[in-house]
């Protein structure tokens, strides 16, 4: 797991703009499977939309704040759930012994590619009628690796970020640096140093993936830093969340930065 329920993100940049909406959603995928959303728009839009996806968990208070620190900063943030197949589109429903892996593990091992595309297709699309052009994406964890797939043509996205996104194949299923070649969006990575999980091999060889398909990318590694550091009471590590925050918000505002001229 990478957050617990009551974790909250950090704040440490002024706010730019006033929520004008933060509200839940019901959304349909393009199966007819209803899912669960979180839509926070600012009332003086200035950036692109952002996709927010979770950790395995799904949609919890954590992102549901991450999209209002967003909408903040002028961008429309819409954070999805994963397990409206199995679970329903009602996550505050399900009670927190949902999130424990014993009880989440069959909605876990339950979620496909073809599903999870249709879900991130239906919230693109929802984002796209707040009225911006562009969206990027930005994941945590499962969700990080999720937005790395998710730099493929087919979604249409202006770039992806991903924290602590696992990039290596798992159980078998290709995983990002498997899926490189077909990736084209920029992707801007933050990495644990200390991260436990996520082995520095794996990074190195999801870098040189990206590099020989020619997807631009950059990669921000934080020392002594471990899988969740962007979090409000990781207050040892408040430096790596604050850097990668604040770059962050730059790749948001010129994700081409990191095409080459």
């Amino acid at each position: 797991m990478c957050y617990d329920a009551d974790s909250a993100p950090p704040s440490f940049t002024p706010a730019t703009s006033a929520v004008a909406e933060s509200a839940a959603l019901t959304l349909t995928s393009g199966d007819g499977t209803e899912f669960a959303a979180f839509l926070a728009r600012p009332a003086r839009p200035t950036g692109p939309g952002v996709l927010v996806l979770p950790d395995n968990r799904g949609l919890s208070d954590f992102y549901r704040a991450t999209a209002v620190r967003l909408a903040e900063q002028g961008h429309p943030a819409l954070a999805v759930d994963y397990y409206g197949r199995t679970a329903g589109a009602a996550p505050r429903e399900r009670g927190p012994e949902f999130g424990e892996l014993p009880n989440l593990l069959p909605h876990l091992l339950a979620l496909t590619p073809a599903g999870l595309d249709a879900d991130l297709t239906a919230a693109i699309s929802r984002l796209r009628a707040t009225g911006v052009t562009e969206v990027t994406a930005l994941g945590f964890c499962f969700g990080g690796r999720q937005a790395f797939r998710a730099a493929a043509p087919r979604f249409g996205l202006s770039g992806v970020a991903g924290y602590y996104g696992y990039p290596d194949a798992l159980n078998g299923a290709p995983g990002p640096t498997q899926l490189a070649p077909g990736l084209t969006a920029p992707v801007l990575a933050f990495w644990g140093g200390a991260d436990e999980h996520i082995p520095a091999a794996a990074v190195t060889a999801f870098d040189a993936a990206l590099t020989a398909a020619g997807c631009p990318h950059e990669f921000l590694t934080f020392s002594g830093a471990p899988h969740n550091f962007f979090e409000l009471s990781a207050v040892e590590h408040s430096d790596a969340a604050r850097t990668s925050w604040q770059r962050l918000l730059a790749f948001l505002a010129a994700p081409d930065r990191l095409r080459p001229a």
